[in-house]
């Protein structure tokens, strides 16, 4: 939400990407998020080069790059929000009773086709609306049935 409301701002002449930048206390106004949670978030999106910051009196935070050229699986990675679809961590003990669940790979493919349908919207797209219809059905399932196996041959 932070990093999409300063790419708003830029896109709106607000505070170009080498113009004024943008305060916390003014996200956190615009977002109703705590500036004490800002700033540890910014700390990480700094370190990440996602955004740049100016010290000072009229300092803030810039967008380090376009908005367009800024995925928003970058920012979730550098936020580090973990993008999980199940409770079972790799390395872990296992999903139930230390065994692997039966749903365990479905829930961990989600995760990952979240990371890539995230890894595909970048903050302009957010910003000029070109989020909706972007989600793609699953192609065909190909079966392994007698049928297919004669197709294929």
């Amino acid at each position: 939400m932070a990093m999409v409301e300063m790419a708003e701002r830029e896109a709106r002449g607000e505070c170009a990407a080498n113009g004024r930048p943008v305060t916390l206390g003014e996200i956190a106004a615009a977002q109703l998020l705590s500036v004490a949670y800002l700033e540890q978030l910014f700390g990480r999106l700094r370190r990440a080069g996602l955004v740049a910051s100016a010290r000072g009196p009229g300092g803030g935070y810039r967008l380090a790059r376009p908005a367009a050229q800024i995925p928003v699986a970058e920012v979730v990675e550098a936020a580090d929000e973990p993008i999980i679809a199940t409770r079972c961590e790799d390395g872990g003990p296992g999903c139930l009773a230390g065994h692997r669940c039966l749903t365990h790979d479905l829930w961990a493919e989600l995760g990952a086709q979240i990371r890539l349908f995230l890894a595909g919207v970048t903050l302009a797209d957010i910003v000029e609306g070109r989020v909706i219809g972007r989600a793609c059905p699953p192609g065909p399932a190909q079966e392994d049935t007698p049928t297919s196996q004669a197709a294929a041959q």
